[in-house]
């Protein structure tokens, strides 16, 4: 069999720098700044005038995949820290009103189902979340701490014992970016 080589390149928005540290890889834009490690015996991000690759020398398949997942995160990462990314979910509730408050660190879920006991959920890094009536919005540089904050208040609205069909209260994401 061949040698396989994976050499993929990420663009980079204006006004957004890069700077490759061994394996970490810091991005910084107008939005802030995202650091990641990205380390693996085969897989290599390489700087060449003023470009990122992604390379793979002698990469099986399990690496050629792993490349493109790097170049993917990369992308990610640039593009917030040009802008934000945001979730937008929706608070339904069919009797008991559902009283929702974000504060320190973590998202606060009150009167669920009629329960006595506050449900909590964790806002994960830098994210911010902010409650207007039935919406909420989950914004943030880094899109792994933004979706990660949005399925952590979706499971914290998890019925259990219920059938969900009939009960449909809850958080829900509608719109993933904007």
């Amino acid at each position: 069999m061949g040698v396989r080589q994976v050499k993929e390149e990420v663009e980079f928005q204006e006004k957004v720098t890069w700077k490759l540290d061994g394996a970490t890889l810091t991005v910084k834009g107008p939005n802030g700044e995202l650091k990641r490690t990205f380390a693996h015996p085969v897989v290599r991000l390489t700087g060449q005038g003023g470009k990122l690759f992604v390379t793979a020398k002698d990469a099986r398949k399990r690496d050629r995949a792993l490349a493109g997942t790097w170049a993917s995160h990369i992308r990610n990462m640039v593009e917030g820290a040009a802008k934000d990314h945001a979730y937008t979910m929706k608070i339904v509730y069919s009797h008991f009103p559902i009283k929702a408050t974000a504060h320190e660190g973590e998202f606060v879920i009150e009167n669920f189902l009629g329960e006595q006991s506050p449900r909590r959920a964790a806002i994960v890094g830098k994210t911010k979340v902010m409650v207007a009536g039935d919406k909420v919005t989950v914004t943030g540089p880094d899109l792994e701490a933004v979706s990660a904050t949005a399925a952590n208040i979706e499971q914290g609205t998890r019925i259990r014992g219920f059938d969900p069909r009939v009960f449909q209260d809850g958080i829900y994401i509608t719109v993933k970016g904007e």
